[in-house]
C-alpha cells in the first residue's frame, strides 16, 4: 500500500471533531495522528529529563529516583499496552467492525473490571513489599540510595495500577480510530513532574526533592487517566462496569493475555536484569543508562510504536481476508517504520554526543556525562531497527490472535540479552558482590573521560538480541502471510541520504563548535534532517516525497 500522497481530510485529522460514525483514517493518516501525539508526549518527557538532569545529573539521588520509577512500572507494562493490544484490541475491533456495539461494551467493562482489580491487588502487593523488592532488584543499592528508592517505590506503586486503566482508555480510543488524545495524555504526566522541579527544585535538598517529584507523578497519573474519560464514555455509549468474566470475548481475552504478559514480563525482566547489574557498577551507572535509554526509545515509540499502533485496528478487522491485504499493509508499514528509523539510527551514531548534550548538557550533567551517556546510546542503537521491525511484526501476530509466538521469542531476546550483557560488561568493568569480587577483563583501562564502560557492554548485549528477535519473528511469519520486509534498494536510499545527511552534521558542529550545546544540537541536526529528506525526496523515496509535500502545505510553498 502506497501512502496516500493528498491532502489529510477533516474527518482524518481532526478526528475529534467528526462522530465516532464518520471518523475514517488510512494508515499513513492515523500513523501521523499517533505520531503527534507521541512527539508532544516525547519533546515532553525529554523537557523533563534536560530538568531532572540539571536538578540531580547522574547522582545517587537520581539513580535513586530512576530505580525507584522503574520497579512499579513493572506493573504498567505487563498490564498495559502491550498486554491491551495483544489481547483487548484485536477483540474489540473486530466487535465494533461487525456491528456488536452492546456485546463490545459488555466486553470492555468486564475487562476494565478485571484490570482494576489486578493492579489494584498487585499495587498493594507493591507497597507492602517495597523493601523485599529493592534488595532483589537492586542489591547493589546500599544506605541512602535504597532507603529514597524504598520511599519513591511505595508512592509510584498505586500510580502506575492507574496508567494501566489508561492504557485501557487508550484501547478503546485506538479501536473508535481516536488516536491524538491517548497519545498526547502522558504530557500531563510530564508535565506534573515538571512542575513539581520548577516548584520545589530550588527550596529542598535532593533527598527531599526526589520524594516530592514522586508525589508529582502520582498526580500526573492520575490527570493522564481523566483527561481520557469523557472521550471514553462519548465513544462506548454501551459501557457496562460489571464483573463478568463468563462471556466469550473475556474468556478469549484472558487466554491470550497470559502469553502476552508472560512475553512482557519477561522483557521487563531484562529491563530489571540490566538495572541490577547497573547497581553493581559506578555511582551514575543507573541514570547513564536511563539517560541513553530515553533516546533510544524516543524514535521506537515516535515512528515504531506510532505505525504499529495505527495499523493494529485495522489488521484485526482484516484478520478474515486475504492474506494479501494483511502482508500489504505490513509491508507498507515496514517502508514508513524504515524512513524514519533509519536516519535515527545513522544520526545516533553520527551525532549522538551533539544530540546527548543538547539535551541534557546543563547544570549538575557536565560533558564527561555526556560522553558516557552518548556511548551507552550506540550500544543501545545497534538494535533499534531491529525493535522497530519487530514491534510491527508482533502487532502482525496479534491481529491472526497469535500472542504465543511474540511471547516465546522475547524470551530467546532476554536470555540472549542477559548472557551476552554479563559477559561484555565484565570485559570493561568488574563488579563487588560483597561476597564474590569478579574483576574487569582485558578492556578494564578503556574508559571514556574517566568514566568505565561495564555500562555500554549491557546496552551492546541488548542491541545484539534484538537482532536475533526480529530473526525469528520474521522466519515464523514468512509461511503464514508470505514475504515481509523491506527492498534492498530501498534500505540502500534511505542509509545513503542519512549518511549524507550525517556529513552535513559534521559540517555544522565543526563550523559552529563554539555555539551552546542546544543551539548546535539544533544548528546540526536541521541540516542532517534537510539533506535527508532532500536526499531521498531527488532518489524517488515516496515517503520523503508525501513529506515535503505536506511540509509544503504548512509553510505555503510548493
Amino acid at each position: 500500500m502506497k501512502p496516500d500522497p493528498g491532502p489529510p481530510q477533516a474527518d482524518e485529522t481532526l478526528v475529534m471533531e467528526a462522530p465516532p460514525q464518520e471518523v475514517k483514517s488510512t494508515g499513513t493518516t492515523a500513523s501521523a495522528v499517533i505520531a503527534g501525539g507521541i512527539l508532544l508526549s516525547r519533546v515532553a518527557g525529554l523537557v523533563r529529563e534536560r530538568v531532572i538532569a540539571q536538578f540531580l545529573g547522574t547522582s545517587l539521588y537520581a539513580d535513586a529516583f530512576r530505580a525507584g520509577l522503574r520497579m512499579p512500572n513493572f506493573l504498567q507494562n505487563m498490564l498495559g499496552e502491550g498486554t491491551l493490544s495483544a489481547s483487548f484490541i484485536p477483540i474489540y475491533s473486530e466487535l465494533l467492525h461487525e456491528g456488536r456495539k452492546e456485546e463490545a461494551g459488555r466486553f470492555a467493562g468486564a475487562i476494565f473490571s478485571l484490570l482494576l482489580a489486578l493492579a489494584g491487588a498487585l499495587a498493594l502487593l507493591g507497597i507492602l513489599f517495597a523493601p523485599l523488592l529493592t534488595d532483589i532488584f537492586l542489591p547493589g543499592f546500599e544506605g541512602a540510595r535504597r532507603e529514597l528508592t524504598i520511599r519513591i517505590a511505595r508512592i509510584i506503586f498505586p500510580m502506575t495500577g492507574v496508567l494501566v486503566l489508561s492504557a485501557w482508555s487508550l484501547g478503546i480510543l485506538n479501536s473508535h480510530r481516536y488516536f491524538f488524545v491517548p497519545y498526547f495524555a502522558p504530557v500531563l504526566w510530564n508535565a506534573a513532574i515538571i512542575a513539581t522541579l520548577f516548584i520545589f527544585g530550588g527550596r529542598m535538598d535532593p533527598g527531599a526533592l526526589v520524594i516530592a517529584l514522586a508525589w508529582g507523578a502520582m498526580v500526573g497519573g492520575v490527570l493522564q487517566f481523566a483527561v481520557q474519560l469523557p472521550w471514553v464514555l462519548r465513544l462506548e455509549r454501551s459501557l457496562r462496569i460489571s464483573w463478568n468474566t463468563r462471556l466469550v470475548e473475556v474468556r478469549e481475552a484472558v487466554r491470550n493475555a497470559g502469553p502476552a504478559i508472560m512475553g512482557r514480563g519477561v522483557v521487563q525482566v531484562s529491563g530489571y536484569i540490566d538495572i541490577f547489574l547497573a547497581s553493581f557498577l559506578a555511582v551514575g551507572a543507573v541514570s547513564t543508562l536511563t539517560y541513553a535509554m530515553t533516546l533510544y526509545l524516543l524514535p521506537i515509540s515516535l515512528f515504531g510504536m506510532s505505525v504499529a499502533a495505527a495499523e493494529l485496528p485495522e489488521l484485526s478487522r482484516q484478520r478474515t481476508a486475504a492474506l494479501e491485504v494483511l502482508r500489504e499493509r505490513a509491508n507498507s508499514a515496514l517502508s514508513r517504520i524504515s524512513f524514519y528509523i533509519v536516519p535515527s539510527f545513522v544520526g545516533f551514531l553520527l551525532l549522538g554526543d551533539v544530540i546527548v548534550a543538547a539535551l541534557y548538557q546543563t547544570g549538575e550533567f557536565t560533558r564527561d556525562d555526556t560522553l558516557w551517556v552518548f556511548v551507552t546510546l550506540v550500544g543501545l542503537a545497534l538494535g533499534l531497527l531491529a525493535s522497530t521491525w519487530s514491534r510491527l511484526f508482533s502487532s502482525t501476530y496479534f491481529a491472526l490472535r497469535d500472542t504465543r509466538t511474540p511471547a516465546r521469542y522475547a524470551m530467546v531476546r532476554v536470555a540472549l540479552s542477559a548472557g551476552l550483557g554479563i559477559t561484555l560488561m565484565l570485559l570493561f568493568e568488574g563488579v563487588n558482590l560483597g561476597w564474590l569480587r569478579i574483576p574487569a577483563g582485558p578492556l578494564a583501562e578503556v574508559r571514556v573521560a574517566g568514566h568505565p564502560l561495564g555500562v555500554f557492554g549491557l546496552a551492546l548485549g541488548a542491541g545484539v538480541a534484538a537482532w536475533v528477535e526480529w530473526w525469528l519473528l520474521r522466519r515464523r511469519l514468512l509461511p503464514r502471510v508470505g514475504e515481509v520486509g523491506v527492498p534492498g534498494g530501498t534500505l540502500a536510499k534511505l542509509f545513503g541520504g542519512a549518511l549524507l545527511g550525517g556529513a552535513a552534521g559534521w559540517g555544522v558542529r565543526l563550523l559552529a563548535a563554539d555555539l551552546h550545546p542546544l543551539l548546535l544540537g539544533v544548528a546540526a541536526v536541521g541540516a542532517f534532517g534537510a539533506v535527508y529528506f532532500g536526499v531521498t525526496a531527488a532518489l524517488g523515496v515516496g515517503e520523503a516525497t508525501v513529506f515535503l509535500r505536506r511540509f509544503g502545505r504548512l509553510t505555503g510553498r510548493r
